[in-house]
């Protein structure tokens, strides 16, 4: 095989390499506007949260919970629609938290969990 066609073939491999592992982590995600809800379960963490909107903000409501004894904390992040970030953790095996954030001046929130 010439070094060129060895080249592209490389290049190749790692463009869906790369595209099949931002597929896989965007399994994690949530961007959604108002109304809306998801139930995300990875391995070591479970999760379920709600977009309302009123007055031109949007609230995220939810809760989450570290579904092992790894030593590592279940975390949900969330952005606004209006760059305001804020998370909410769950550390040792069985904890579950509650969680509720306010995000002025947008109807849309991408919400993500998360081991850490």
């Amino acid at each position: 095989m010439s070094a060129v066609r060895k080249t592209v073939m490389s290049t190749l491999s790692t463009i869906v390499l790369a595209g099949g592992l931002a597929f896989g982590a965007a399994g994690t995600a949530s961007a959604a506007t108002c109304p809306s809800t998801a139930s995300p379960k990875i391995d070591g963490a479970i999760a379920g949260w709600s977009l309302s909107c009123s007055g031109g903000a949007v609230r995220v409501s939810g809760w989450l919970e570290d579904t092992r004894m790894d030593g590592k904390c279940a975390v949900v992040r969330v952005v606004g629609g209006n760059g305001e970030y804020r998370t909410k953790q769950a550390c040792g095996s069985g904890v579950r938290e509650q969680f509720g954030f306010t995000f002025a001046g947008t109807n849309s929130a991408q919400v993500r969990l998360a081991i850490a």
